[in-house]
């Protein structure tokens, strides 16, 4: 059974199951492009608001699946996709399912076998956006999984954010997720510790936040230079070398130990530069770290 607001049966139907944060965004998303969206969530009254703007309130996980050709997943865990998801099998053959569901590539392809024992196409998605940036040019959304699903349903996909799709493996999206998570997170993990560095000096936040984005920004566009200098396999033209980093990176330790902040964001950077030099590479550039952490033969 599901209750909703008048709708014009013509628009094309979606299906969003959770309604946390970003299940939410994703469902308002969809309603403001006009889709004809039903909703689920455990605690009904998730539901609310949404329905009050449009969307159709399923009573149960089955009535959701069944109402769009096209299923949305947004849980917490895997574990939380197979608990809903399991008692409404039947319902899933002849559908879309994507599951935008945070995971691991190990778990994205068991969800895959699993969804296509069931008779559904299976896309597996990582949100790079976080709920105000859905529907929005800063968001965007990577897939992996079936490339029928994603044809047919790119459309509704470009609707929550502009969408990436990075081949059949439906481990990939994961693993791509996984990587920009790790990229992000160090970035993140260095602005808190210098932030609490320049607390030392009475500086707030808010201060040192506009030429640390402009810091930051100078450094993506270096990225491009690291990533040609490891796909070309020659390290012995960049302008950072690995010795000069050593000791940057050395005196960032030693001033955050006299000030009484921990080094422990910085001391894996100083363990690889440290080995680097030993190994006599000192004269390399920074890009040549990564020969230390690739997966070796």
């Amino acid at each position: 059974m599901t209750t909703q607001a008048p709708t014009n049966g013509d628009r094309p139907s979606v299906t969003v199951l959770g309604l946390g944060q970003m299940g939410t965004a994703l469902a308002t998303a969809l309603l403001a492009a006009d889709y004809r969206t039903t909703v689920w969530n455990r605690t009904a009254g998730k539901a609310d608001e949404l329905v009050g703007h449009g969307a159709v309130r399923a009573e149960t996980v089955t009535d959701a699946v069944l109402a769009s050709p096209l299923v949305v997943v947004c849980l917490l865990d895997y574990d939380g996709v197979h608990e809903i998801l399991d008692p409404s099998t039947d319902a899933l053959a002849g559908r879309a399912l994507v599951n935008l569901t945070t995971g691991t590539p190990d778990e994205a392809r068991a969800m895959a076998a699993w969804a296509d024992k069931r008779g559904a196409q299976y896309l597996d998605g990582a949100m790079m956006a976080v709920p105000q940036t859905v529907a929005t040019p800063d968001g965007f959304f990577l897939y992996s999984g079936s490339k029928d699903a994603f044809d047919t349903h790119r459309r509704t996909l470009d609707a929550l954010a502009g969408s990436h799709y990075l081949g059949a493996d439906p481990a990939v999206a994961e693993l791509w997720d996984i990587a920009l998570l790790g990229a992000g997170y160090a970035a993140l993990t260095g602005f808190l510790h210098s932030l609490a560095l320049l607390d030392t000096a009475g500086v707030t936040p808010s201060q040192f936040v506009p030429l640390a984005t402009r810091w930051l920004h100078g450094m993506t566009a270096f990225m491009s230079d690291l990533a040609q200098e490891i796909e070309s396999g020659d390290y012995t033209a960049g302008v950072s070398p690995v010795g000069m980093n050593r000791i940057a990176v050395g005196n960032l330790v030693r001033t955050s130990r006299l000030q009484g902040i921990d080094t422990e964001p910085h001391a894996a950077l100083r363990a690889l530069l440290d080995r680097r030099v030993a190994d006599g590479h000192s004269a390399d550039s920074f890009s040549s770290l990564f020969e230390l952490l690739r997966k070796q033969p």
